[in-house]
């Protein structure tokens, strides 16, 4: 989200985001009900008890309808909070101890696992970083320098002018027909840079793993509340309407899905998956995913629990994808290489007592960064270079796209004054932040002109689009963005496909050509 490290975030020739965006199998729900026997783990009663934790049970596509499943779950000591019966998972809560290791052995259940290692509710922390914000009189002084047709705020949005969306928008600001998702802290949609383009009908919070569609849920909690949400979203569809800033694609709808805790601390797995869910049902054309799923930063598919939600987040995000749905993800802010053989993690499980563990990312996934079909976004600084703090790696990254970077590292031209990235935050103000997490949105809006333009595009050809229209960006070797004499980051591959940009960085102007 900041500049600094933050837990926000937001993942060979070709990687599989972009281009192999081909027509990816919809993952079979369950099957019409079959034998009603629970199997025989069900036959051992909940004995041991401890705090109540909230769990995802994938159901074993082609095994049966989770009704039988759910019943299984009951004598296990676990009740069903929410059923994705057409991907096959089921939100649970339970206080036995044993939950996940009996369910496991029921038969028509895939993989099980627990989704956070604190108790129900989750501990909140505060968000990583504070935005700088724009004062009132930063806003007079810099209101006048607009040029006709811009807004006040626009001679500060370098990123605009880098991704050539200023170009663009003398062409088209994009459809209102087209609606951007963005699961994240939740958006504060009484912002005169949103309201005009907030669509009400399509904000929900997720926070529970089950719809909350109560008017206003998806807002930031009012108290500890993060401005990470409100910032993407205006940076997606900020309204060119005389106030503030603009979005690369000003025309469009943008919809809050809220899936964090309050203060934006925690992104668990159940959330995400209503988030993905909700997109696909409510005719979400792109989502933008700037966050990493807590409470590990890589899930390790030889853990039952982190397999477990590796499977339900790829379920969903591709059931989403099935949908129609473009999904864009941050790469995240630690200057990892994903292609490396080894990472070392030292903060899982973050929501109780973290510890260091190195692990294969090829093995251990970073979601929903390195899920299949998920747009991952890598971020650039003002002078177009890897952003000292983005994540990187050959067959991961995507694309790359703004996301702010030290000013002292990558200063932009005048009169544009910091390598941040500027935006809307909640109660009318605005306030400069960088990450991946800023970088995503400029992909996203960049999709969301390409669905405009293309309203009958499935989500494979407007990733297509996306990666062809995309500025190629060779290798920036060496990589020594604070110019102490050490090499930063290690890039790989060639112009047309590297572990540093991608396909190149996102161009609005292509978009709308």
């Amino acid at each position: 989200m900041t500049l600094h490290i933050s837990r926000t975030r937001r993942a060979v020739a070709v990687s599989a985001g972009l281009a192999t965006a081909a027509a990816l199998a919809l993952l079979p729900g369950t099957a019409s009900a079959a034998s009603t026997g629970a199997g025989p783990a069900t036959a051992r009663a909940a004995s041991s008890t401890g705090p109540e934790l909230s769990y995802i049970v994938n159901v074993r596509p082609g095994q049966g309808n989770s009704a039988r499943v759910r019943r299984a779950v009951e004598q296990a000591g676990g009740s069903v909070l929410q059923a994705y019966d057409r991907i096959g998972v089921l939100v649970v809560h339970s206080a036995n101890a044993d939950f996940a290791k009996t369910i496991r052995t029921v038969k028509g259940v895939d993989s099980a696992g627990a989704t956070r290692t604190a108790p129900l509710p989750a501990q909140s922390t505060t968000d990583v970083g504070t935005p700088r914000n724009i004062t009132a009189e930063e806003l007079r002084t810099l209101s006048a320098k607009a040029a006709p047709g811009e807004d006040p705020l626009e001679p500060l949005q370098w990123d605009l002018k880098a991704i050539k969306a200023d170009k663009a928008h003398e062409k088209t600001l994009g459809s209102s027909r087209v609606t951007v998702g963005v699961i994240d802290t939740g958006v504060d949609d009484t912002h005169p840079d949103i309201a005009p383009n907030f669509d009400r009908a399509k904000s929900v919070s997720c926070i529970t793993g089950k719809p909350d569609t109560t008017d206003g849920a998806w807002r930031p909690f009012t108290t500890g509340g993060s401005p990470h949400g409100t910032h993407v979203a205006g940076e997606i569809a900020g309204a060119k309407n005389g106030v503030g800033i603009t979005g690369v694609a000003p025309g469009v709808k943008v919809a809050a899905i809220k899936v964090s805790t309050q203060g934006g601390s925690f992104f668990y797995t159940e959330a995400v998956v209503c988030g993905f869910m909700w997109a696909a049902e409510h005719h979400i054309d792109v989502t933008n995913n700037s966050y990493y799923t807590d409470p590990w930063y890589f899930n390790c598919k030889n853990d039952p629990d982190q397999k477990a939600l590796v499977e339900a987040i790829t379920r969903a995000s591709k059931y989403a994808e099935s949908k129609g749905t473009v999904n864009v993800a941050a790469a995240g802010n630690e200057n990892y290489d994903f292609a490396s053989d080894a990472i070392t993690d030292p903060a899982s499980p973050n929501d109780s007592t973290p510890g260091s563990r190195v692990v294969d990312p090829h093995e251990c996934l970073d979601i929903p960064t390195q899920l299949p079909g998920v747009v991952t976004v890598a971020s650039t600084g003002a002078k177009g270079l890897k952003s000292s703090f983005s994540n990187y790696g050959l067959g991961v990254i995507d694309i790359a796209a703004p996301g702010g970077d030290s000013t002292a590292y990558q200063p932009p031209q005048a009169p544009a004054t910091s390598g941040l990235i500027l935006g809307p935050v909640p109660g009318g103000s605005w306030a400069y932040m960088a990450g991946t997490s800023m970088a995503t949105p400029h992909v996203v809006g960049v999709a969301a002109l390409l669905k405009s333009q293309h309203p009958y595009a499935s989500a494979w050809e407007i990733k297509a689009l996306l990666a062809l229209g995309a500025d190629r960006t060779p290798c920036t070797t060496p990589y020594d963005i604070d110019g102490d004499g050490k090499v930063d980051a290690v890039c790989q591959g060639g112009t047309f496909y590297n572990g540093f940009y991608g396909a190149g960085i996102t161009n609005a102007l292509n978009a709308v050509r």
